[in-house]
C-alpha cells in the first residue's frame, strides 16, 4: 500500500506507534459491552482515557421524559440517562467533529476470542468497540500535534446509535455548538469488506428509518358471537394489509421505498376473539420526497383503518433520516484521505442498505462517513453473532481521523 505524505505529520507511522494500545481499548470495550443509551461504564473508561491524555472532556446528552417513556414503551427498558461524551482539543476556528458510537448489540456472542463478551446476551456485533478505539487513538496524535492545529476539533463520543436517537439527544445537549462545528467525519467498519480498504460515496449513503408500533384496543369476546366484538385480531390484519400495499400505489417504484411488518401479537386460543393485538412495522428509504409522503400518509392510514372497525389504538414511531455525504466536503478531504489508505484503496462501493444515526448529524453539517474494511467477502457480517474483525486494521482508522482533522483545518486557512 502506497502512502504520499506531502508537508504533513505522517499520522499512519504514528498510528503503528499508538497500536497496541488501540487494540487494548477495543478488547476491553469489547469484554464489556453495553446497550442503549445509558453506558456507564464505557463512558468512565472513555473519559478516564481521555484525562490520562489531558483531554478536556465532559459529559453530553440529556433524555427527556417523553422519550424515556417511548422507548419503554416500544420494549427497549427504562433508560432516564444519555452517557456520551464530547472532548475538545486546540482552539478557534473553524471547527470540525469526529464521531465514534459506542453501544452494543443485544446479541450472545459465539465468536470465540481471549476477549469474547463477559456480558451474557450482549455483543460489540457491529463494532462500535473498534469505532471507539479508533478514535482514542486518533485523540491522542491530535493531542501530540495540538499546537499544530488550525482550529478546534471535537470528540464524539456517542450512545445509542442502535437506537437511532443517540446523536440527536446529544446535539439537543449542544454537541454543535461552543464551538460551532463547521464540519463532522465519522467512520464505519465492516467486516466483510476487504480489508485495508475504504469506501467513499458521495450523496445519500444511509436509508432513512421510519418505525412504528401500533397498540390496537378492541372489545374481546367468544368466539361463537363475533357480532359483540371489536375483534383486535382482524384490524391487525386489516392494517397488516393496508400498510403494505400503500407504497405500491402511493409512491414512484424508481424511489425505493420498502415497508415492512416485522412483528404482529394478538391473541391466545382459538375461541376468544382477543381485546388487544399488536403491529410493529417500519419503512426504509433513500428519497426525501417520497418519505416525506408515507410518514404522512402511514398515520393517516392506520387512524382510518382502525377506526373504520370502531378500534382504539395507541402508536409509537420512531424517526432516523438518511445520512448526506456532503459532495464538497468529501472532495475536500480526499486528499488527506488518500494520504492514509493510498489512492488506489479507494473507491465507492455505493449506498449502504441499513441506517446509521449519524444522520443526524449530517443533516446539521457538512459530513462525510465513509466505510472502512477490516476483513473479507463471505465473512460473517455486522449485527452476526460471529462477527470479528482484523485488528490490524484499527490503525487506519486512527490516522484517517487524525489526517482528516489536521488537513482540513489547514486548509481551511489557506
Amino acid at each position: 500500500m502506497t502512502k504520499t505524505f506531502i508537508n504533513r505529520v505522517d499520522f499512519f507511522k504514528e498510528a503503528k506507534k499508538y497500536e497496541e494500545q488501540i487494540i487494548q481499548d477495543r478488547r476491553y470495550l469489547h469484554q464489556h459491552p453495553e446497550l442503549g443509551f445509558d453506558l456507564p461504564n464505557t463512558q468512565k473508561y472513555i473519559r478516564q482515557r481521555l484525562d490520562e491524555m489531558g483531554i478536556e472532556n465532559k459529559p453530553c446528552g440529556i433524555v427527556p421524559e417523553e422519550i424515556t417513556k417511548k422507548y419503554e414503551k416500544a420494549g427497549f427498558g427504562v433508560h432516564e440517562h444519555c452517557t456520551g461524551v464530547v472532548a475538545t482539543i486546540g482552539k478557534g476556528e473553524p471547527c470540525i467533529l469526529l464521531r465514534a458510537d459506542m453501544d452494543a448489540l443485544p446479541l450472545e456472542e459465539e465468536y470465540e476470542s481471549e476477549y469474547k463478551s463477559k456480558s451474557p446476551g450482549k455483543m460489540h456485533a457491529c463494532g462500535h468497540d473498534s469505532h471507539v478505539a479508533m478514535l482514542l487513538g486518533a485523540a491522542q496524535m491530535l493531542k501530540d500535534h495540538e499546537d499544530q492545529l488550525q482550529g478546534t476539533v471535537k470528540l464524539m463520543f456517542q450512545p445509542g446509535e442502535e437506537w437511532g436517537y443517540g446523536s440527536k439527544l446529544m446535539i439537543d445537549d449542544g454537541l454543535l455548538q461552543n464551538p460551532k462545528v463547521d464540519a463532522a467525519f465519522g467512520i464505519h467498519i465492516m467486516p466483510d469488506q476487504e480489508a485495508g480498504t475504504l469506501s467513499v460515496h458521495k450523496g445519500t449513503l444511509t436509508q432513512a428509518m421510519d418505525t412504528y408500533i401500533i397498540e390496537i384496543q378492541g372489545n374481546g369476546g367468544h368466539s361463537s358471537q363475533p357480532h359483540k366484538t371489536i375483534d383486535a385480531n382482524m384490524i391487525m390484519n386489516q392494517l397488516y394489509t393496508s400498510l403494505n400495499l400503500l407504497y405500491t400505489r402511493e409512491v414512484d417504484p424508481r424511489a425505493n421505498v420498502t415497508f415492512s411488518i416485522g412483528a404482529m401479537s394478538g391473541g391466545t386460543v382459538t375461541n376468544i376473539i382477543p381485546d388487544k393485538a399488536v403491529l410493529q412495522g417500519n419503512m426504509r428509504s433513500f428519497d426525501q420526497e417520497a418519505r416525506d409522503h408515507m410518514c404522512k400518509r402511514i398515520p393517516e392510514m392506520i387512524d382510518h383503518v382502525v377506526k373504520a372497525w370502531r378500534g382504539e389504538y395507541n402508536m409509537v414511531d420512531f424517526h432516523t433520516p438518511t445520512t448526506h455525504n456532503d459532495a464538497d466536503f468529501i472532495d475536500e478531504i480526499i486528499p488527506a484521505l488518500e494520504a492514509v489508505m493510498g489512492k488506489e484503496n479507494i473507491s465507492d462501493l455505493g449506498a449502504l442498505g441499513g441506517s446509521e444515526d449519524f444522520s443526524h448529524i449530517s443533516q446539521a453539517v457538512p459530513s462525510a462517513f465513509v466505510v472502512l474494511g477490516t476483513g473479507k467477502e463471505g465473512e460473517p457480517p455486522v449485527h452476526n453473532p460471529r462477527m470479528h474483525q482484523n485488528e490490524n486494521m484499527f490503525k487506519y482508522g486512527a490516522a484517517l481521523h487524525a489526517n482528516v482533522a489536521m488537513e482540513w483545518l489547514k486548509a481551511q486557512h489557506k
